[in-house]
């Protein structure tokens, strides 16, 4: 029988000896440790350049640079330089939020209304036409003059229908294709709803439809006419109102120096202006309401334009104000008490939309002063001015989106020498020969 070798008894942990080797292994290890846990702390508490969220960071060029969004070729290469100026304030508003400007898209007419060569040029005899107002001398283009090429007229408030004045600033027909909401608070949603509004409107047109249908068919060559293009034996109200849409749909931007300059033309804008584009798209938040082709958000902002003080003084102008509200159902402590134009919340009744209106917008801005809702500014210096002072102090909660700016007088002007550059060849269109009343036979 083999005996075997009794083995020694094992040490416990706590019998073993420590060596040297052994207290270096254990330290080394704690201090790798210590720092992989401050690397990871680093990290999270102070990320790395380009890590945080893209709502938050410009958008930026090669160069680390903030540049305006979607840079067309032009552009681009000069924003490659740094541009002070251009730093946008630390509170989150990023212009790469915002749709880039570009240039206008071809035009798009609703379906039941298609653009044609014969109905452009009816709609522009009835343009000019005074028989669509009730007392047969007021036509859109009393409004909305084609002569000097401002498609609006230059006084702070448009005048009315004989015997009334108006309350608001007439507003340019420029590009009034493109917008999805018209007139100052976005009462109209068309085209033809809105000229439905100026012609049967009672401070503008104070027409009666069947009046104005009786008048067109006692005109031997609109009898013709509108025959041609829309095949009816006499003509329609409704008619009418989609061939002066279809012409005022043709009342576009033409060679637009910026315009040329996102097509590449890098000299098509003065220095100045280049500089006025990235102040427009960075520093001075301007692309925040006035974005894409169109330089309009076709939304609502108020801005804080003051009251013009010719609203204390003028009775004409209070019988205005006064009945717009009680026309539009304003309670009686309102009506009674009202003092400013509510803007939005006189068509959606919301307290939240008081003050508000639509963004107009900047495109061919230099031709149609003076400025805002009611005509207030009086020069786009005015404007920039204002803005840069973080607007003004008028009625209702004012968009927290306006900020003092802090602009030097040399950014200011540049900001204007961009605005400029937004406008193109003005469209003149001088009054034609209107057809004659023919006498119907017994």
């Amino acid at each position: 029988m083999s005996q075997t070798n009794p083995q020694p008894p094992k040490k416990s942990w706590e019998d073993q000896e420590v060596t040297r080797r052994d207290m270096a292994i254990i330290v080394g290890a704690v201090v790798v440790a210590l720092v992989l846990v401050s690397g990871v702390l680093l990290i999270l508490l102070n990320p790395p350049r380009g890590t945080e969220p893209a709502a938050e960071r410009p958008a930026e060029s090669a160069t680390g640079v903030a540049v305006a969004p979607q840079a067309t070729p032009a552009a681009a290469v000069e924003a490659a330089a740094p541009v002070a100026a251009t730093a946008t304030p630390d509170d989150g508003f990023n212009p790469a939020d915002y749709p880039a400007l570009v240039v206008l898209p071809p035009v798009s007419a609703p379906a039941d209304n298609p653009i044609t060569d014969e109905k452009v040029e009816l709609g522009k005899l009835l343009y000019f036409d005074p028989r669509f107002s009730g007392s047969g001398s007021i036509s859109c283009n009393s409004c909305h003059p084609a002569g000097d090429g401002t498609w609006a007229v230059g006084s702070p408030m448009s005048f009315g229908y004989p015997g009334t004045t108006h309350w608001r600033k007439s507003q340019t027909l420029y590009n009034v294709a493109y917008y999805t909401k018209l007139n100052w608070d976005g009462s109209a949603t068309s085209i033809e709803r809105q000229n439905d509004g100026a012609w049967q409107g009672t401070i503008a047109g104070n027409v009666d439809v069947a009046m104005v249908e009786e008048r067109l068919a006692q005109v031997p060559e609109y009898v013709a006419r509108f025959k041609r293009v829309f095949g009816t034996d006499f003509p329609l109200y409704s008619d009418a109102l989609k061939a002066v849409a279809t012409f005022q749909r043709t009342l576009n931007s033409r060679n637009v120096p910026f315009d040329r300059y996102l097509q590449g033309e890098t000299n098509a804008i003065s220095a100045e202006a280049k500089r006025g584009y990235e102040l427009f798209t960075g520093k001075a938040r301007c692309i925040a309401c006035h974005n894409g082709p169109l330089l309009s958000d076709n939304s609502f902002h108020n801005t804080g334009v003051p009251t013009p003080a010719e609203w204390a003084t003028n009775p004409l102008r209070q019988i205005t104000v006064r009945w717009q509200f009680w026309s539009r159902g304003a309670n009686q402590e309102t009506y009674n008490t009202a003092k400013n134009d509510h803007g939005l919340a006189l068509v959606t009744g919301n307290p939240d939309d008081l003050g508000k209106f639509r963004t107009p917008s900047l495109r061919e801005v230099c031709y149609h002063p003076p400025y805002m809702h009611n005509g207030e500014l009086a020069t786009l210096e005015d404007v920039v001015a204002f803005y840069n002072q973080g607007g003004g102090n008028g009625i209702g909660q004012r968009d927290p989106l306006i900020q003092p700016l802090n602009l030097s007088a040399e950014e200011q002007r540049d900001l204007v020498a961009f605005l400029q550059s937004l406008c193109g060849d003005k469209i003149i269109i001088q009054a034609p020969q209107l057809p004659a009343y023919g006498v119907i036979q017994p």
